[in-house]
Order: structure tokens, then sequence, then C-alpha cells
């Protein structure tokens, strides 16, 4: 089977482990920036969550710090499952009731969340040891 004309399979695969890193270190920079935690915390507190604050700020941990690791190729599988964790809790708690589409159809729905878990799950199978 030939490869795609640009890139080796497994160079695919690296580009596509990095940018799924820059899409989690990115939403959670821009929480940081934008000072929406204590936004993202009352909306936890209110569905139920008793430590919105901590367990927001948890959560963007795990984004920079799984992201920085994952950009570099460490824990991928580790971190693969922890962002699938994270996905699936958010299509529970906020995007489930918003139905599948994210945009053009829909307003937040699961569509995006679903593809990176596809992302993830194909990134997980084919990672190897980082001696």
């Amino acid at each position: 089977m030939k490869s795609f004309p640009f890139l080796p399979p497994a160079q695919a695969l690296i580009l596509l482990r990095v940018c799924l890193a820059v899409v989690f270190l990115a939403h959670a920079i821009v929480r940081v920036c934008n000072g929406t935690i204590p936004r993202f915390a009352e909306y936890l507190n209110n569905k139920g969550f008793v430590f919105g604050m901590p367990l927001v700020w948890g959560i963007t941990a795990f984004e920079i710090i799984g992201g920085v690791l994952l950009a570099v190729g460490y824990y991928i599988q580790i971190l693969s499952a922890g962002f699938i964790l994270l996905l699936l809790a958010g299509i529970v708690i906020i995007h489930a009731e918003q139905g599948w589409f994210v945009g053009e159809h829909g307003s937040g729905g699961i569509e995006y969340s679903f593809i990176l878990i596809a992302a993830f799950v194909a990134v997980a199978a084919t990672a190897r040891k980082k001696e």
C-alpha cells in the first residue's frame, strides 16, 4: 500500500498526536488566560459537582501537562486514555444535551468529541514505547 505522497504513516501519526496535544493545550491556556476557570467551575457546581474549582484546575493542569507530554511522545497510551475519559465526561456532562452537531446544524453537540476520541484511539493503538 502506498503512503500519502508527502507523509509516511509513522510521521502522519506523529502529526496527529501533536495536533491533538495542541488542541488541548490551547483549550487549557485560553481558559487560564481568559479567566474562565471560575465560570466553568460554577457551571460544574450547578451540575451537582461539589468541588468545581479544584476540578477545573485539575482538568486544566492535565490538559497542559498531558498536552506537553503527549506532544513530545511520552506516556502516549496513558495520556490518550486520560483524554478519552475527559472527553467522555464532557459528552455526558455538557455536550450530549446539545445533540450530535457542534456547528452549522447545532450548538455544542458531541461530534467534535467523538472524532477526538477516535483520533486518540488511533494514536494510542499505534504508540511505541519511547526509550
